[in-house]
């Protein structure tokens, strides 16, 4: 009688696990089939983003992979076409193997925590009592009411100047004999 059901080896199967088992308590051959990567760390470095906005690029079929539009990884040699892409891809998985780390992060200690703690405070504590100086209403209205005088002062002054020199301008103009002849000696005196 023929069946089309398979049928299964049970002795090869039983010895597969056997060998997959004995594979896993062995911690040798595990170990050298991983790869040791160094753990994630913040960047050192700031992400330039903003050097190509704004700027047209003639871009051919020939054109290297670091001239094309778009964001160049050197590390990973491609291009991404937009920002947020290239932001996704340098925080990616790819990318940070490709520079032999991880994405595991180092556990931070109570120690570190705490000091962390007292710096972020620290930090709160000085932006509030700069805020607080920076933010005298009455010294900044002083402040602003002496610049505006200052700044009408310095309006009236060149506007004296200015008629002066367009007094002194006219009267050079007009002939002192003429204006005698006329009948006048001069204008805005």
């Amino acid at each position: 009688m023929t069946t089309y059901r398979k049928t299964w080896d049970k002795d090869e199967y039983a010895k597969k696990a056997k060998d997959r088992l004995t594979a896993e308590n062995e911690p040798d051959i595990v170990s050298e089939r991983k790869v040791k990567r160094e753990l994630l760390r913040p960047r050192d470095h700031k992400v330039d983003l903003d050097s190509k906005l704004g700027k047209t690029m003639v871009v051919t079929k020939d054109s290297p992979s670091a001239m094309q539009g778009g964001y160049y990884c050197k590390v990973c040699d491609c291009v991404v076409k937009d920002s947020i892409n290239y932001l996704d891809h340098i925080n990616g998985k790819k990318h940070q193997r490709n520079l032999g780390m991880s994405m595991k992060v180092e556990r931070s200690t109570l120690e570190q925590v705490r000091a962390r703690f007292d710096k972020n405070k620290r930090k709160r504590e000085d932006d509030e009592k700069n805020k607080a100086e920076d933010y005298d209403l009455e010294a900044r209205a002083q402040e602003r009411q002496e610049e505006e005088e200052r700044q009408r002062v310095l309006k009236r002054q060149r506007k004296k100047d200015k008629k002066r020199a367009t007094n002194d301008a006219q009267e050079d103009e007009v002939d002192p004999e003429l204006a005698a002849v006329m009948g006048f000696g001069g204008f805005g005196k």
